[in-house]
């Protein structure tokens, strides 16, 4: 008996240990994403973004028809107007926002106040003049304590909804992790995101359309040049980065070509109007990885962002935006952009950015829109050195997105900004087909990224600019015939 309690005590001490052990390790040694999620600081939940909220609709899919003939087959009960000893006072528009039941079926049920209704048919009280539980056909309730979601602020494409409950323990939880110096101050507390936060959008970035081109571009009839002259400022001025200036005079002293630079932007114009199409209905083939950053332009000398999404294996750039803000709705159009050709994501799917809050985000909205097929998790990569498990392993990624922005940028430099989003955009459009489908790639061992069989045909760059306008003329009329179809 002694042996078995000396072993029973033994097994006691042991489970202790191994406690201790699990709680420091959970604790205090990062394992793989647990290092990443924000750090562990509170002074980085601002970045995190919340889960969807609960939301409740009070819709009914039957009126006071069904349910009087549900009475009626049920229980045998017949259920007849109000009888009335006077005139009703109720307004004749009134009726029951439940059941959409008429005035015969409603009374007073607060006597001589005559500030409550009753409707006889599914007994739903109500206030006949002011706002009601009714008056909305949906409610947003916090999904960690259930409370109804508070409307506090309008922005220009969505909504924040806030929970206010201080007993919420989202928000308790949350509190523990704040400095105690900055409870002690008046306004502490607000330099942490404590409460949960859901926002609305009031803009459907998944109906907007994806193929917007510059609205005054130019045909592609020739009166005093030809498809070749074309061809040759695309050469120029896309794959040297020169400058519409010296694109012009490049061709006046090589080919005593005299053609003005806004000739020249012209004929960008038209060109991307073209071959957009052909960039972005191309199947990439794409892999499991794509990689995701912005960079900062300027027009007129204010900034705008250039959005890229890049499939880690091929290189290739699978979607692109300009936009005027930093929002997320630019970001959900340039993963949709990505998305265009996959009716499910792979298996094993990774999606790698900055800790920008924009990328969970929209992949927050991918799902609650797509639902399953398209749900993921952006794994996100924070700052320049290697001080966790996730940056260590995805660092790589991270590099080539930031390696595409320099060379994106190395050709928008000459340009010293746009006069304009649609001159970002064309010029954007023509510097990714020539990424994809032109430039040699040290990664590819100086072959391009993409081999189409019709440009092998060209014999110099010229020639390649004129084939991709002929395929993106072919794609344009191609779409064209399926919506006709």
């Amino acid at each position: 008996m002694d042996i078995i309690l000396y072993l029973l005590n033994l097994i006691q001490y042991q489970n202790k240990q191994i406690c201790w052990l699990i709680h420091f390790i959970c604790r205090y040694i990062p394992l793989k994403q647990w290092a990443f999620d924000d750090s562990h600081s509170p002074k980085y939940q601002k970045f995190k973004i919340d889960q969807l909220p609960k939301i409740i609709s009070y819709k009914q899919e039957w009126n006071w028809i069904d349910l009087i003939s549900y009475y009626q087959s049920r229980y045998h009960k017949t259920i007849r107007p109000v009888f009335r000893h006077g005139d009703c006072d109720i307004p004749t528009s009134c009726h029951c926002p439940s059941c959409d039941a008429p005035v015969d079926y409603l009374m007073w049920n607060d006597g001589k106040k005559k500030s409550q209704v009753l409707c006889k048919v599914c007994q739903t009280h109500f206030s006949p003049t002011k706002d009601n539980r009714f008056s909305k056909t949906t409610v947003l309730k916090c999904p960690h304590c259930s409370h109804n979601l508070e409307h506090k602020k309008d922005r220009k494409h969505f909504i924040v909804h806030k929970c206010v409950n201080p007993k919420c323990p989202y928000y308790l939880h949350n509190l523990k992790k704040v400095d105690k110096k900055h409870l002690c101050e008046d306004y502490g507390k607000s330099n942490y995101k404590l409460h949960y936060i859901y926002r609305e959008f009031t803009v459907d970035f998944f109906r907007m359309d994806l193929n917007s081109i510059p609205k005054n571009a130019s045909s592609l009839k020739f009166n005093k040049f030809d498809s070749h002259t074309m061809s040759l400022c695309l050469t120029f001025h896309v794959n040297l980065g020169l400058s519409l200036r010296k694109t012009k005079q490049a061709l006046n002293d090589l080919y005593c070509i005299d053609i003005s630079h806004q000739s020249i932007a012209n004929y960008c114009k038209s060109a991307a109007m073209c071959i957009k199409p052909f960039v972005d209905h191309y199947d990439y083939g794409t892999g499991n990885v794509f990689t995701a950053d912005e960079t900062y332009i300027k027009i007129r000398g204010v900034k705008a962002y250039i959005w890229f999404i890049m499939d880690a294996a091929k290189r290739s750039i699978i979607g692109y935006q300009v936009s005027d803000n930093r929002g997320v709705g630019p970001c959900i159009l340039a993963m949709r952009m990505a998305f265009r050709n996959l009716k499910e994501l792979p298996s094993h799917f990774k999606f790698i950015a900055d800790g920008y809050s924009a990328y969970p985000l929209a992949a927050q909205q991918f799902f609650y829109e797509l639902k399953d097929p398209f749900k993921f998790n952006i794994t996100q990569v924070i700052g320049l050195t290697n001080d966790d498990a996730v940056s260590k392993e995805f660092r790589p990624y991270k590099q080539m997105i930031e390696r595409l922005n320099r060379t994106y940028k190395a050709s928008y430099r000459p340009t010293n900004g746009f006069d304009n989003i649609d001159g970002a955009n064309y010029d954007l459009a023509l510097w990714v087909a020539y990424y994809n489908f032109l430039r040699p790639h040290k990664h590819t061992n100086n072959r391009v990224l993409n081999d189409v069989k019709l440009l092998r045909s060209a014999e110099n760059m010229p020639g390649k600019w004129q084939l991709l306008i002929f395929l993106g003329q072919q794609t344009i009329l191609k779409t064209q015939n399926q919506a006709t179809a």
